[in-house]
């Protein structure tokens, strides 16, 4: 499955520059249904075989200098960057629906995407809206140059403005995100018939919401659009520099169970959906900061039986991807834990997972804080400094404990993305209570 990129935005601000560490904000949106989650019993032995490269493909914040150059720690600044009016850059794709769910999942073994999407393709695509091009040619203005919030592999993403006849209330004014494929994809029409039969079978307040999609002129303009995220993506409020954007402890817990519960759905779903990119980046807020799942374009369904799903190539997000996975091409639902486990070790420190400006035994941040999360004494050393000791003391290492378990090297050994959900959750009913007594 291809990469596109799809963000979210109201504000702009200058943009941050990405070879520091500030980021760049960006947006998309996707998510799925529950049964129980496989947790596979064994893991594989490391092939002898040369390690299996990351495919490159569009990224915010970590990119790859060039397809034959991905090494541990690769950052650079992300090509096509729009001018930094945009507090939005991109990541890869997709987005998600709060349409009814297609029923009618195959079971048994695994069968590839493109036979079942086919299966319930006229049904997924009767159940969305579908825009004409002339409506989303006005509501971006033409796909001005001031409306695009950034770029990607397969396209561009704009804002837009819609105007809604409403019987009682009358004209509303509704904001949007337009993804507009490049018709120069090699991936074309098959890539957006995917991204958009996966979001069509996703529904969670934690997911993005797709509203609809265009197809004209002969397949030749493909276009998917999304509801738009006022405050942008996690990754730009943890590293960029604005210090009106930090975000308070509270609201980091409650981010981090709002994508636990997000992708807790995603593998309980009665197919079980690897979303394979979670990363800051791919995390997008509301107005109430209530965070939201996005970017499925890495999204692979896997096994009904728990057993293991092994993809052609590796793809994902230096940084994030789990050594099952990164060694030998061994992806599992709980590949998803240890990528949550990075971003849950971002959250508390306020670093990137990956930064080559970090001194070298830091560069990266699981090696560095690993022997650090299970120490209450030096925790306190290497958590975000912006939030001047307001954290809470006694939360702080159970977020560091459960961390340190999802990055467990072990998938077996992780825990489930529901243990996790449920863990944050008491933590947020504890501080909830805390707040009440205060």
């Amino acid at each position: 499955m291809g990469i596109c990129c799809s963000c979210i935005s109201c504000n702009s601000a200058a943009g941050p520059d990405p070879a520091t560490a500030p980021a760049t904000d960006p947006a998309t949106v996707p998510a799925a249904t529950p049964a129980p989650d496989p947790d596979p019993a064994t893991v594989p032995a490391a092939t002898p075989a040369p390690e299996l490269a990351l495919d490159p493909f569009p990224d915010p914040d970590i990119v790859p200098t060039s397809p034959g150059n991905l090494t541990e720690g690769d950052v650079s600044s992300m090509a096509n960057n729009v001018s930094g009016n945009s507090w939005f850059s991109i990541a890869t794709t997709n987005v998600t629906t709060w349409m009814s769910q297609a029923k009618g999942t195959i079971r048994g073994k695994f069968v590839p995407e493109e036979v079942e999407f086919s299966a319930f393709q006229d049904k997924i695509m009767s159940e969305l809206r579908v825009f004409t091009f002339k409506e989303l040619k006005e509501a971006t203005f033409n796909f001005r140059s001031d409306m695009l919030l950034g770029k990607g592999g397969f396209g561009s993403v704009y804002k837009g403005l819609l105007y809604q006849k409403l019987p009682i209330e009358g004209i509303r004014k509704l904001r949007i995100a337009v993804k507009k494929l490049d018709s120069n994809s090699k991936q074309g029409l098959r890539q957006w018939q995917t991204e958009v039969g996966f979001l069509a079978r996703v529904s969670h307040p934690n997911i993005v919401k797709l509203l609809g999609y265009c197809q004209a002129e002969g397949d030749k303009e493909l276009l998917i659009v999304y509801e738009f995220m006022e405050k942008g993506s996690l990754n730009y409020h943890l590293f960029g520099k604005r210090s009106d954007r930090i975000l308070p402890w509270e609201t980091r817990v409650k981010i981090a169970t709002g994508m636990a519960q997000a992708l807790s759905y995603l593998h309980t779903m009665e197919r079980p959906v690897i979303f394979r990119d979670f990363k800051t980046s791919n995390i997008l807020l509301n107005e109430s900061y209530i965070p939201k799942l996005s970017d499925f374009g890495l999204a692979k369904w896997g096994p009904n039986d728990g057993s293991q799903c092994v993809p052609g190539n590796v793809l994902g997000t230096r940084g994030y991807v789990g050594p099952e996975y990164k060694t030998g091409g061994t992806l599992y639902v709980k590949s998803d834990v240890y990528s949550f486990g990075v971003v849950l070790v971002e959250m508390l420190t306020g670093l990137r997972a990956i930064d080559k400006n970090r001194s070298p035994e830091k560069q990266n941040l699981r090696e560095w804080t690993l022997p650090i999360l299970s120490d209450r004494t030096k925790l306190r050393h290497i958590m975000d400094p912006r939030l001047r000791g307001k954290y809470a003391t006694k939360q702080a290492p159970e977020v560091a404990m459960l961390a340190l378990r999802c990055l467990n090297p072990v998938p077996m050994f992780r825990p489930s993305m529901k243990e996790v959900a449920d863990t944050l959750e008491g933590l947020n009913l504890h501080t909830s209570h805390q707040n009440e007594d205060i």
